[in-house]
């Protein structure tokens, strides 16, 4: 049996479609939000005050950008797939040998795995700090990320498998939104922790 060339091994291992790596961008969000309230155990107030808008605002920044641009070509995609698949009969086969055949099972059990994690991540941050669960912001944060989780997987599950490469692509969209509302909020909240900062 011929071994695997590092892509296609590579390959192999990505999670399929786009609807779950674009979680990573507001999972991350998430993490970086849980991650300055850790530094306020570790820090001064003073110096956290000041390192934390620069840093917020840089992230958010950033966030934003990537997911502005991952949104455009997201779209971009979708709509070539619905104009192929609509395009019978020489465009629906074309489709279908590109995108008909999206991993289900994968996608299903990758999902399952996330949402623990995500609930086991919730739980330990309750169970280390009542000071976490008292920051609304970040426990609409969690709330968001398990959303998207559910919204990637009901897309998925919500049509045939021929069509889920298109309903995981806007399951994308839907998702980098929300990264991109999270990241608008954070960079006002830079915003304005530079301005506090300087003055």
């Amino acid at each position: 049996m011929a071994s695997l060339s590092p892509t296609q091994e590579l390959k192999d291992k990505t999670p399929p479609g786009a609807g779950i790596p674009d979680m990573a961008l507001l999972d991350g969000l998430m993490l970086f939000s849980v991650c300055l309230m850790g530094a306020s155990f570790l820090l001064t107030d003073r110096l956290i005050g000041r390192l934390q808008g620069v840093i917020s605002l840089v992230v958010s920044l950033l966030s934003l950008i990537v997911a502005i641009v991952n949104i455009i070509t997201t779209l971009i995609k979708v709509l070539l797939m619905i104009a192929l698949f609509a395009a019978v009969p020489f465009g629906t086969i074309a489709y279908m040998a590109k995108w008909g055949f999206f991993d289900s099972g994968g996608a299903t059990a990758l999902l399952g795995v996330l949402m623990v994690l995500k609930l086991a991540f919730a739980g330990c941050l309750v169970l280390s700090h009542q000071r976490f669960l008292q920051n609304k912001g970040l426990v609409l944060m969690i709330i968001t990320s398990l959303l998207a989780n559910f919204i990637v997987s009901f897309l998925h599950g919500a049509v045939p498998v021929f069509l889920v490469s298109i309903t995981d692509g806007i399951a994308g969209i839907v998702v980098l939104i929300l990264a991109a509302i999270w990241a608008i909020v954070l960079l006002i909240g830079g915003i304005i922790a530079v301005i506090k900062a300087i003055a």
